[in-house]
């Protein structure tokens, strides 16, 4: 009998049984005080016709997310299974969201389902992302990992929007050190028939500039972000549904030496007093720090460490799902990104405004019981324009505005070719097209066509084993120069391209898991090896160069997740991770990436309390085969003075967060924690992020560990 058949004959019973509820032994009508009703779109998935969950899938709950206090993406998703975010720029705190050991660049973000991130809004949008409002985080690691989005070739974050299943508001403050401030508001609505669902999202949140190290210049920015998130999802009829959603997101950065402290250019008082306070006089490097040692307090003008970004983002999104019969059912999509930022490096200003449109048209055909037949197109096509004040008064001066374009055709067979063994193939034909669009830049930098194919297997062994494989190929187009921070600080020179390839990448995985209830497994590793990856460098002029790098880059990961519930009120979960780069992908790192790792967590529920604790190690690594080579110190006379340069090995470190909440009624929770108890940074236990390169050029990305400090806090959580 087909899965959707059966939930037909289901879903009849159930309302015969609901009309014979109705009414009494006297035939009299009876009150109801519930009715639950399942929307199309929930109804089809249920049934097995519209998502493969054959894939291994982390999948990180809105429990998790509220117990690690995750004020945005980035901090819901660090430390999970494959997954680091890494820090590349003490200033400005640019995210990269890293799977499975590739670059931050190499990894799509999803909402729902859909692409909204445009090429440049993966790198300062993660911290602005807010935590309320998501229903979970998937995780999915390896190249065309999503059908629609087969530039993944790390994985891809896809954002659950929470569906609400009743009426209701929820608001959670929090305030805490450093700034700290957190307030977010969960508008739910249900219409009458269940037929409509709505949400309206608020989030407002706050940090504080951080210096560890005292020398008046942070190693965390300040950072503001607002956001506000309106979804409806309503069925038009029984056999069809429409979700619209919107997102205003709004992010203020603000990088560099602590506001309110004295400088050589007067008070900075202010974020308006600092940018005010740019004169095109840059100091010498040995006169920016005391006896010019970065460990020292800054002396410098205060504009010469300030990194500012404002951005804003809209994105809105619109589906249609239509179900023609058991067999059939039809998905469109359409959703529309835009990225505005301007900002301020250390004397070069720099704007850009891209624009995304992605349309999908996909059908799902289920051929008989066992096999489910999947076949699309869709169509990316995005804009981004960057210009310049400083970089106007250059005659010779290139911007890096770009046009790119993708049509796609994709087709995956899903078969359940025994009760044990369920398999998924999927191909991908994608013509690309990516334009430099600067008048100094003629002809179209990438012109070609591939083939993308994947295979997904997952095999029952009995009960409790199962195995899972992966393997596949996937692709990307290198057009940011933020795919390193320092791309973006030297542009006042503009920015030079040699760009003629896709990045190329083949990938496989194989994960074993066993579950008996109490106790579950799951060991996993994974290859993936890249071709023509982007690397960024400088050309003869000094002028940041976008190029890629000859030899072919590989990365393995392995990792094992065991969980133990220990009662029903305490449960323990240990992951040990590692990961080995070769030299060639060493090379191309802005910040040493993290090679071994144990994360250890604990969340136990007694009563009305829930305690839950993280602990995190991260082991010890060599930095110079990652490139590192720095100095403290100049003399007098601007040379790298040989007894200040810095260590080149990192130690290992373990932070620890925690958390206590209290549920003091249906209506109320209160809750308390800390982060990083240990307060262990960088600045603080080991050396700043600042430096001098072998020339005494002065630089701020000499990273390797954390770079904020203990966190503690405190809020409520209302439900209406």
């Amino acid at each position: 009998m087909k899965p959707t058949n059966l939930a037909v004959i289901l879903a009849i019973l159930f309302s015969s049984q609901l009309v014979a509820s109705e009414q009494g032994s006297n035939g009299e009508a009876v009150d109801i005080e519930h009715l639950s009703v399942i929307g199309v779109r929930q109804r089809l998935e249920q049934a097995g016709t519209l998502a493969n969950t054959i894939m291994k899938t982390e999948v990180i709950s809105a429990s998790m997310i509220e117990n690690k206090n995750a004020v945005n993406l980035s901090e819901a998703i660090d430390n999970s299974p494959g997954v680091k975010v890494s820090n590349e720029c003490s200033m400005c705190g640019v995210k990269r969201i890293m799977l499975n050991g590739m670059k931050g660049e190499q990894t799509t973000i999803l909402v729902d389902g859909l692409p909204v991130h445009t090429m440049i809004s993966g790198y300062y949008a993660v911290d602005a992302i807010p935590t309320t409002g998501i229903g979970a985080i998937e995780v999915a690691r390896g190249a065309g990992a999503s059908l629609i989005a087969p530039e993944a070739i790390g994985g891809t974050i896809n954002i659950i929007s929470y569906e609400p299943t009743e009426n209701g508001a929820e608001l959670d403050i929090s305030a805490g050190e450093n700034g700290y401030r957190k307030l977010g508001f969960l508008g739910k609505g249900v219409s009458e028939d269940g037929a409509t669902r709505a949400t309206l999202v608020a989030q407002y949140d706050d940090r504080d500039q951080f210096d560890a190290d005292n020398n008046k210049v942070n190693e965390a920015p300040q950072q503001e972000n607002r956001s506000l998130t309106g979804r409806v999802s309503h069925d038009i009829t029984d056999f069809d549904n429409l979700v619209l959603r919107f997102a205003n997101i709004q992010s203020e950065i603000f990088g560099g030496p602590m506001l309110g402290s004295a400088f050589a250019d007067g008070s900075a008082s202010s974020i308006g007093n600092v940018l005010s306070g740019y004169d095109d006089q840059f100091s010498e490097p040995q006169h920016l720090f005391e006896d010019g040692d970065v460990r020292k307090p800054f002396t410098g003008k205060a504009w010469e460490t300030t990194e500012w970004i404002k951005t804003e983002r809209n994105e809105a999104s619109l589906v249609w799902l239509r179900e023609f019969n058991d067999d059939w059912n039809m998905h469109l999509a359409a959703s529309y990104a835009e990225h505005k930022q301007d900002s301020f490096y250390e004397g070069f200003d720099y704007v850009a405004g891209d624009k995304m449109w992605f349309f999908d048209v996909r059908f799902n055909h289920l051929l008989n019981d066992d096999q489910l037949l999947t076949f699309g197109a869709d169509l990316r096509t995005e804009k981004m324009r960057s210009h310049s004040r400083t970089g106007s008064t250059n005659p010779d001066y290139v911007s890096d505005s770009f046009d790119y374009d993708v049509k796609g055709l994709y087709l995956q067979d899903t078969w359940q070719a025994t009760q044990d063994l369920e398999i998924a193939m999927a191909l991908r034909y994608d013509t690309i097209t990516a334009d430099f669009t600067d008048p100094n830049k003629p002809g179209i930098e990438l012109d070609e066509s591939i083939l993308s194919p994947r295979v997904d297997v997952r095999l029952r062994h009995n009960d409790q084993w199962t195995s899972r494989l992966s393997a596949g190929r996937g692709y990307r187009a290198p057009l940011s120069f933020f795919e390193t921070d320092h791309g973006i600080l030297d542009g006042s020179l503009g920015f030079d391209i040699d760009i003629d390839e896709l990045e190329r990448s083949n990938s496989a995985n194989y994960a074993l898991s066993y579950d008996n209830g109490q106790f579950t497994s799951t060991a996993s590793v994974a290859w993936t090896e890249v071709e023509h990856l982007a690397a960024l460098t400088t050309n003869e002029h000094g002028i940041p160069l976008l190029t890629q790098l000859d030899e072919k880059a590989s990365v393995i990961t392995s990792d094992i997740a065991l969980g133990y519930r220990l009662t029903d009120e305490l449960t323990i979960n240990v992951t040990g991770e590692h990961f080995n780069y070769d030299s060639v992908f060493k090379s191309s790192y802005a910040v040493a990436p993290i090679e071994e790792r144990v994360t250890l967590t604990l969340d136990w529920d007694i009563k009305d309390w829930e305690l839950f604790a993280n602990l995190v190690w991260v082991g010890s690594r060599d930095l110079s085969e990652y490139g590192y080579e720095g100095y403290n110190r100049l003399d007098a006379n601007g040379q790298v003075d040989p007894d200040s340069k810095k260590a080149s090995d990192a130690p290992s470190y373990v932070t620890l967060d925690l958390r206590v909440n209290y549920q003091f009624n249906d209506y109320m929770s209160l809750y308390s924690g800390v982060s990083n108890l240990f307060d262990y940074t960088q600045a603080g236990n080991e050396e700043s992020p600042l430096f001098y390169d072998a020339d005494g050029a002065f630089d701020v990305g000499y990273i390797y560990g954390p770079l904020r400090g203990r966190e503690i806090y405190a809020g409520m959580k209302l439900a209406f």
